[in-house]
Order: structure tokens, then sequence, then C-alpha cells
């Protein structure tokens, strides 16, 4: 039995397309037809299996929809909304894949029009490399998914979304949308932070200190595992980074602190301090080797 008539994606990329490719190949979806900017994209994406078909204008792509997959960067929520919200059909249901929760939560619940329902959600099941062409129907299996349902979501809607993301394969929690944030502020979005960061001075110590240094020739493995996420979609991390400012800069400051730490025990040859610090961590990185990891 099929779970919907026709599902519409805004935003046929990685995660967009790989829920596409899941729907069609379950046959949880009659048909899911794709919105996006590029339509050399959609083509891509009706190739790969990630869409049936695809349209152009959003108000004709969700008109018929009972599940609109809203997968666009999390600052254009608010256009798109604005923009097709009133085409939507009685008692269909719109979600999301954002990164940020919050207030972009609240903001979407109150463009609904009646009879439409909201369920915020949040696949974490992230890669460096972004579009449908990097997509598959097996990214979210063993994955987490977090919904973020408010005192006004419908019951009905919240099911029909859980057990969607539980046949894509999904750990399925459910959690307040201000604390996810909180949470993946400072699981994911400081690393992210970090890590761009991370880049970005090596490349001025290279221009500034050793013209010689050749990044890619001379690191080894360390250097790109930590700054793996670096190669991440700049425009994505830039709303995540925007959305999340007040819990992202809260946790700048302190890494920020951490990092001075280090640093004065470095600076005053204090040995036993600097151990302590690195046993500190190695603690706790021991810690993740057992547990599922945070992408996005």
């Amino acid at each position: 039995m099929r779970h919907f008539n026709q599902v519409t994606i805004i935003g046929v990329g990685l995660i967009g397309g790989s829920l596409g490719m899941i729907l069609r190949r379950k046959g949880l979806a009659s048909k899911v037809v794709g919105v996006g900017r590029r339509v050399e994209n959609l083509k891509t994406a009706v190739e790969l299996g990630a869409i049936d078909s695809y349209v152009v204008a959003a108000k004709d792509g969700v008109r018929d929809a009972d599940l609109v997959v809203l997968a666009t960067p999390v600052d254009t929520y608010d256009r798109h909304l604005t923009e097709w919200s009133s085409s939507l059909k009685q008692g269909a249901i719109v979600t999301d894949v954002g990164s940020v929760k919050g207030l972009l939560v609240e903001q979407a619940e109150r463009a609904m029009p009646a009879g439409v329902h909201f369920v915020g959600a949040h696949p974490i099941a992230g890669k460096e490399k972004t579009g449908v062409a990097a997509g598959s129907d097996q990214l979210f299996i063993g994955a987490r998914c977090i919904l973020t349902p408010t005192k006004t979501t419908d019951p009905q809607a919240l099911e029909r979304v859980r057990t969607m993301w539980q046949e894509a394969g999904s750990v399925v929690l459910t959690m307040d949308a201000h604390l996810h944030d909180k949470i993946l502020g400072a699981v994911s979005h400081l690393p992210h932070v970090a890590a761009f960061a991370l880049i970005n001075a090596l490349a001025d110590i290279r221009d500034r200190h050793i013209p010689s240094l050749d990044l890619a020739g001379h690191s080894g493995g360390g250097l790109r595992d930590t700054t793996r996420i670096a190669a991440s979609s700049p425009e994505m991390w830039r709303d995540i980074f925007l959305w999340n400012r007040d819990n992202v800069v809260t946790f700048i400051e302190a890494y920020e602190r951490a990092l001075s730490q280090l640093k004065q025990l470095i600076q005053t040859g204090d040995a036993a301090g600097i151990e302590k610090e690195l046993d500190r961590a190695k603690q706790e990185r021991e810690k993740l080797s057992t547990r599922p990891t945070v992408s996005a």
C-alpha cells in the first residue's frame, strides 16, 4: 500500500534526491515530482531515478501533492512558503530536511493554510559531496532522523512523516525544535566552523609564512580527516550558521577558550598541563567510536 499519491520535492539535491530514490524504489509514492532552479539537474534526477517528472514552477508542482518535502537551503524557506503555500490542497503535509529547526519551524507553521500540516524533520545523513549525483537510496540507513513537533502538530501528519523516514531506514527521534538547535549547534555546526576556519588558517600560513607549503602534497591523513567537512556546501552552511547564530557564537566562544587554554599551556612549556588536556580529549574522543556520527 502506497503512503502517498504524489510527493513533491523542492530542491532535488543530495538529501531530496536520495529520498526520492527511496520513495520510488519502495513504492511509497505513486508519483514523485521534482522542483528546482536548474533544469539540467532535474533532468539528471529523472535519469538517476530520483523523481518521475519535474516542473519549474513550484505552484504547479505542489498543487496536487499529498506531501511536499522542502529540501532547499534553510534561508529560502520563507520565500518558498510565501510563494506556494496557498496552492496546497486540504490535508497536504509539508515537511523539511533542514539542519536548523527552532524559529524556522515556528515560521513554517504560521505559513500553513488552514487544513495543511507542517512537520519539522532533520535527517542526519549529510555528505561533503552535494547534488543529486551523489545521492543514494542507502543514504539514510541507520542514520538518525530528528522530528521536531510542536503542541500544534497534527498527530496523523507526524505519524506519516515518521513512518516515511523509518521506511527509509532511519532511526527516528522526537525532540523540541530549540533543543535540537542547541545539540546540533554543538556536535555538528561547531565542528564545521572549526574545519572551515582551520583550512583558511592553513591557507593564510601558506600565503604569509611558507609560500612553498603544498597542503595536499605535504599533509597526511590527519589533515584530511580533520578538515573533510570543509568541502561541504558554503551556501548551505552559511545559512545554518546564520539561522543558528546565537548557539553557534556561544559554542565558538567555548572553542576559543579551549584553544586559548591549550595555547597558554604550550606557550609556558607546561608539559604536565598539556598532557592532561590531551588525555582528557583522547578519552572523550574514544567515547565516539561506538556511537553513530552526525554529519549535518
